[in-house]
């Protein structure tokens, strides 16, 4: 059985607002002078550029469990703290969550639901202040679990197999090999090539969300992804550009609905696009 919907709405967030065992932070895939956060944020959020939180200092790798423990502490988030992750977009929440599953940090950690531009939409509080630094917390590091991550030499030796359902959560435009990167990226880049990983099925992340950028409901998402041709009971591997789309769909399947024998591919199109000898369907 798979861990609780950590999925929280807007106005779940707003009736706790100022709580002092509440920290919120607004994981961006901007940096400071494109971030969304500096034009309006929610009261008390933290801004985060995604790298400095999800990935080594060094390496193209996530954090030890300890590390990601020191990282929690030094932002104030202790473990009596409940952690409200906004993403601006909502996938680089998704993202950090997931990273958190896997460093041993699920424990009080929140999604908030359509991220800051749904809250924005919406006209719920925002302010310009940004907040103090924070008094770092206690936060005891927790077990380490990898099972949700999947690299690239297993994905290849699994592809044909009956068993498993490799899952695309790019755009159209990326699936049918025409781009590498989403059309609202004016430079198309991220891989060496275009195509998509052969046998693997369709689904846009955007088609699990709402109109107003909130996950769908459950039996709506079972219909998304009957349409994908997404059975009941298949493995299933998600991946998109760099992982971020792929880690939306991740969560919707094992913590909206439940699902087991769900993982990531980690390096995604990146790094497929660009490996050598890779096979590529378009």
């Amino acid at each position: 059985m798979t861990s609780h919907n950590p999925v929280v709405s807007p106005d779940w967030l707003e009736a706790r607002l100022g709580d002092p065992d509440l920290a919120i932070l607004e994981i961006s895939r901007y940096q400071p002078d494109e971030a969304a956060y500096f034009r309006g944020h929610i009261p008390g959020a933290r801004y985060v550029f995604w790298k400095d939180f999800c990935w080594d200092d060094t390496e193209r790798q996530f954090p030890t469990a300890t590390e990601m423990a020191r990282r929690l502490s030094a932002l104030g988030v202790g473990d009596g703290t409940r952690l409200v992750l906004v993403g601006d977009t909502i996938q680089f929440a998704t993202y950090p969550y997931w990273v958190l599953t896997m460093t041993g940090q699920e424990r009080d950690v929140f999604v908030l639901d359509g991220g800051h531009q749904t809250w924005e939409m919406e006209q719920r509080p925002s302010i310009l202040d940004v907040p103090p630094d924070p008094i770092a917390r206690s936060r005891s590091p927790g077990d380490e679990d990898w099972s949700s991550r999947i690299g690239r030499d297993e994905v290849l030796a699994g592809i044909g197999r009956a068993d498993r359902m490799l899952l695309d959560l790019r755009s159209s435009e990326e699936y049918r090999g025409e781009r590498v990167s989403p059309t609202s990226m004016a430079f198309d880049h991220g891989a060496e090539r275009k195509g998509r990983i052969p046998g693997a099925r369709h689904l846009y992340y955007e088609r699990l969300l709402s109109a107003t950028g909130t996950f769908k409901q459950p039996s709506d998402v079972e219909v998304e992804l009957a349409a994908a041709g997404v059975g009941p009971d298949a493995e299933i591997v998600t991946y998109c550009r760099l992982s971020h789309r792929a880690s939306l769909g991740w969560l919707v399947l094992t913590r909206i609905l439940r699902r087991s024998g769900v993982r990531v591919y980690d390096g995604s199109w990146t790094e497929w696009g660009s490996m050598v000898g890779m096979p590529i369907e378009r």
